[in-house]
């Protein structure tokens, strides 16, 4: 059985790398696996470019003008926005043609429209449709935030001319989804059970059939001997170590000021601890005003300098509004650092709480640093933390589940 993994990219981002990894764990298990990108930066034979870089760059352009005009030339929301209006025509390519299950993971910016995948399922191929964020049961946003019209026909959108029209672009894009989920054979899979649970709330997704089956983590290289000392990294011996790590840590989803004030609230209450961050920060003035002793290690781009840096910690941190599920929290606990987060996402599929983790209250920042408190002074068993990764995270645990439910499809 012939299955092809599309996505936009191969390892640049979030969602390309868990999917790359994805198809090396199906390969690895027997299964005949090739992944389908728009931006290819692998060598990998087994990662095929859809196409060349000016005509996957077409549908980009055409799809944000699209939105930029319905939000009355209002550029601020364009890239929280995606609409597969526009895309490839890869239901024609030939690894789509010859597939029996095509895997749709992050799909967005003009890599797949909704046209498209229809098409797919219309030729009978088995669709699995991989959920890294809100957007397939939203109209047109990735992270509905407070929001609450994906439970009704969305519309009124705040990212959306201010949310002042009930038959706005986002609503318009549900009845183009709802239209395709209705008529196709899809079988979605939500990364964690908070994302299923929103699934399962909303008016899109309510009656279509989700699955819930983690990302894939390389969780023995984690737990393995690492190269690089403190020194190497140019961190201090003798203090126990918290690391924050994100693509872009002043992104407002990951809510760094929230970060600080639980860092601040631990220095005042006399606990010894070094800070770190890794990842870009716009305006490195932020991390001016945290009390503890810190250090910003910029972009980890070599993986075995992150493993030794997680290898190293006590704890690893994330104050993020909401997660769908974050990545640094699994390799951190890999590593033998103790996870400490609040509860809007998936972290609970990660963290049980007070044995293998913490989760504070919501927004609570004063319980965030009781956690960390906990985290960096009590004694925790490296081999407990790794044993409940492993069992939910590993690669061969979550490609055989992949195998398990492409064997129930119809």
């Amino acid at each position: 059985m012939k299955t092809v993994i599309i996505n936009h990219s191969d390892v640049r981002g979030g969602a390309s790398v868990v999917s790359y990894r994805l198809m090396k764990a199906l390969r690895a298990e027997g299964a005949d696996v090739k992944m389908l990108v728009a931006h290819k930066a692998t060598v990998d034979p087994d990662v095929v470019l859809a196409a060349p870089q000016w005509r996957a760059r077409v549908p980009f352009l055409q799809e944000h003008l699209k939105i930029f005009v319905a939000n009355g030339f209002d550029r601020s929301t364009l890239f929280k926005i995606s609409t597969g209006s526009d895309g490839m025509p890869l239901e024609r390519h030939p690894l789509i043609k010859e597939a029996d299950v095509v895997m749709l993971n992050w799909v967005n910016q003009g890599m797949l429209s909704l046209r498209s995948i229809r098409s797919m399922a219309e030729a009978g191929k088995r669709i699995i449709w991989t959920m890294h964020d809100m957007w397939n049961l939203t109209g047109v946003c990735h992270h509905a935030g407070r929001c609450r019209h994906y439970m009704q026909q969305c519309g009124k959108c705040r990212l959306i001319r201010k949310g002042m029209e009930a038959n706005d672009l986002s609503h318009r894009v549900w009845l183009k989804k709802h239209e395709l989920y209705s008529h196709s054979s899809i079988h979605f899979v939500a990364v964690s059970n908070w994302l299923a649970t929103l699934a399962r709330k909303s008016t899109l997704l309510n009656s279509c059939d989700v699955s819930v089956i983690p990302n894939a983590f390389p969780i023995e290289d984690f737990a393995g001997e690492v190269r690089y000392s403190r020194t190497d990294l140019g961190l201090p011996e003798g203090m126990p170590l918290i690391v924050m790590g994100a693509a872009r840590l002043d992104d407002p989803i990951k809510n760094l000021p929230r970060a600080i004030s639980a860092l601040n609230l631990l220095h005042d209450k006399g606990v010894k601890a070094h800070a770190v961050f890794f990842g870009v920060i716009r305006y490195p003035q932020l991390i001016d005003t945290i009390k503890l002793p810190h250090t910003h290690l910029g972009t980890i781009s070599e993986a075995e300098r992150l493993r030794s840096l997680m290898h190293h910690a006590a704890a690893v941190l994330s104050s993020s509004d909401y997660e769908t599920l974050p990545g640094t929290l699994i390799e951190g606990q890999a590593a033998g650092a103790v996870p400490v987060s609040f509860g809007d996402g998936g972290q609970s599929d990660i963290i049980d709480h007070l044995s293998t983790g913490y989760i504070a209250r919501s927004g609570d920042c004063a319980d965030l640093a009781a956690g960390l408190e906990w985290a960096v002074t009590q004694p925790h068993d490296p081999a407990l933390l790794l044993d409940s990764v492993r069992r939910r995270f590993s690669a061969r645990i979550v490609a055989r589940s992949y195998l398990e439910l492409i064997g129930r499809l119809p």
